[in-house]
């Protein structure tokens, strides 16, 4: 190949970028990423950056002589369009690039909330570096604030929050938090830990409204109950939406992500897609997962594809979130479970073992790294659960 194009400059393009000069190849080499600066990591920013103990450089998975010492051309642009007959894509000043094989790592975009004042000042999102330094700005001088979605990003940004000092109420849907990706007994234990460092959490209720005052700042938050919050900073945390529209243009096949076989290839030969936007089978199903980790893991399995090495994906999921003073990861995942064991030691640590049947399906370990990094291996690359239960 004499050219490979990276679009999308997040934790997959840029590990797809480094791993394929560590797996030895040597040609043309571009990264295209739509914000300014250096591709940065995205897990600090609702954390060590929104508390002010990590500043805007050292979020950088690299520093510029990175890029320019490994032969990486980095381009702060979005890719605008692909030419499949022509093996080009269009950058969004015009430029027209040529490639060998593409790399779709173009993520996914928050979603809006869909309600009335939703456009209000105060009312934020947090994916961006760019909406973490105008969440960080708001933090300053707000009073009440409202985390709608109790996903990972709502809960850590109301941990740190709380411990800079502000009132937090946490609105959701569900029945409990994180839902899609830990245990219900988990989630009670999150649930608890928040509430005793005085944020509220409503469960069960939809936002139908916010209100703002004659400035166009928001002042409340409505409930489907008719219930009003006051707030005058809303975050705005309801999951994502894969960015499929470059695919979807070119003619690859899309549904609820972009469409790859198990070696992450698209429709075209020619172009393959890792990370958040990446559609995947699984187990008889196709499926996306947002993580870090898979991000990684797809960028390192394409990478080997690239420079010679075939394999089909099949890692083991494995996610972590931070909360106040808790470290939660998780290995495998939960859907499905139809048994538990619980082990729990001294300070509230704990390993909890899900099983569906006698096959162990996942682990979440609360404190306790090296648990999880045994349940990882205890589950295996392949995917098979093989640990029974006793």
């Amino acid at each position: 190949m004499d050219t490979i194009v990276v679009a999308g400059a997040g934790h997959a393009g840029t590990r797809l970028a480094a791993a394929l000069r560590e797996s030895g190849y040597s040609a043309r080499l571009v990264l295209a990423g739509e914000e300014p600066g250096l591709p940065y990591r995205h897990p600090p920013l609702t954390k060590n950056y929104l508390g002010g103990e990590l500043e805007e450089d050292e979020l950088h998975f690299h520093p510029a002589t990175f890029y320019r010492d490994n032969g990486i051309e980095l381009i702060n642009q979005r890719v605008a369009g692909i030419d499949r007959a022509g093996r080009a894509v269009r950058l969004a000043d015009g430029q027209a690039l040529g490639y060998d094989h593409l790399v779709l790592a173009t993520g996914a975009r928050n979603r809006r909330l869909g309600v009335a004042g939703d456009d209000l000042r105060g009312v934020l999102s947090l994916r961006t570096r760019q909406e973490a330094a105008a969440l960080r700005g708001a933090l300053a001088t707000a009073k009440d604030i409202v985390v709608v979605g109790a996903g990972f990003i709502g809960m850590e940004f109301a941990s740190t929050a709380n411990r800079l000092g502000h009132r937090v109420t946490i609105v959701e849907t569900l029945d409990r938090p994180m839902a899609r990706l830990v245990s219900p007994q988990s989630g009670r234990r999150f649930t608890t830990l928040h509430e005793l460092n005085g944020n509220r959490l409503i469960f069960g209720n939809g936002v139908v409204r916010l209100h703002g005052d004659p400035e166009g700042r928001v002042r409340a938050v409505e409930l489907d109950d008719g219930t009003r919050l006051p707030a005058d900073l809303v975050l705005v945390a309801v999951g994502v939406t894969p960015e499929t529209g470059l695919a979807r243009a070119a003619g690859l096949d899309v549904a609820d992500g972009v469409v790859v076989d198990e070696y992450l290839l698209t429709s075209d030969p020619h172009i393959s897609a890792i990370g958040d936007c990446a559609a995947f089978p699984h187990e008889g199903r196709r499926i996306r997962r947002e993580s870090v980790q898979n991000a990684l893991d797809h960028a390192g399995l394409v990478a080997a594809r690239l420079t010679g090495s075939r394999q089909p994906y099949g890692k083991i999921p494995w996610f972590w979130t931070e909360q106040f003073d808790w470290t939660l990861q998780i290995a495998g995942h939960p859907d499905g479970h139809t048994a538990s064991e619980l082990h729990e030691s001294a300070g509230g640590v704990f390993s909890h073992q899900l099983y569906q049947g006698r096959r162990l399906i996942a682990v979440e370990s609360l404190n306790l790294p090296d648990d999880h990094f045994a349940a990882l291996q205890k589950l295996s690359d392949a995917g098979e659960p093989i640990l029974e239960a006793g």
